[in-house]
């Protein structure tokens, strides 16, 4: 007969990742998310973290499903939301344009590829941010857009 402990180990490993910056304006909109999620109490791992590369790394190794979210510089308007299947092929560049911190997410999710510990299934919520001013508040339209993310999060969860 299986334990509560033994269903718990067999379940797979799902993580939301969550990066950014609380206190540099759109950055926070990944720590943003974590909070919505967690106030729905989903069953998942919901990490908050600020982009280090190899915390990234550390997070992802061992997990089945990876969601991510992270705020993005690509030039479109704040606000705007894109998702990227990662485990399908590379996050592209052009889309995701550069990263609020200093070793992209596109090259961590590429390193964790290479190493083996890029999840089986993992996908990439951009949101497109205006300001990354310290102390700037978060913009409206990324406000906005966590509440839309967070939405998505749950469905994607919930359907897999």
């Amino acid at each position: 007969m299986s334990t509560g402990a033994d269903r718990a180990r067999e379940a797979p490993r799902i993580i939301v990742l969550c990066i950014g910056n609380p206190d540099r304006g759109d950055d926070a909109a990944g720590r943003a998310v974590a909070r919505a999620l967690r106030a729905s109490a989903a069953d998942v791992d919901i990490i908050e973290e600020e982009g280090e590369a190899t915390r990234v790394l550390a997070r992802l190794e061992g997990a089945d499903a990876a969601y991510i979210v992270d705020a993005s510089v690509s030039g479109a308007e704040p606000g705007e939301v894109r998702r990227h299947d990662v485990s399908a092929g590379p996050l592209p560049r052009a889309a995701f344009g550069a990263s609020t911190h200093g070793f992209g997410l596109a090259e961590a999710l590429e390193l964790a590829r290479a190493l083996g510990v890029l999840p089986p299934r993992c996908i990439v919520y951009a949101i497109e941010g205006g300001t990354f001013d310290i102390g700037a508040p978060m913009s409206p339209a990324v406000a906005a857009a966590v509440d839309i993310v967070a939405g998505r999060l749950r469905a994607d969860i919930v359907g897999k």
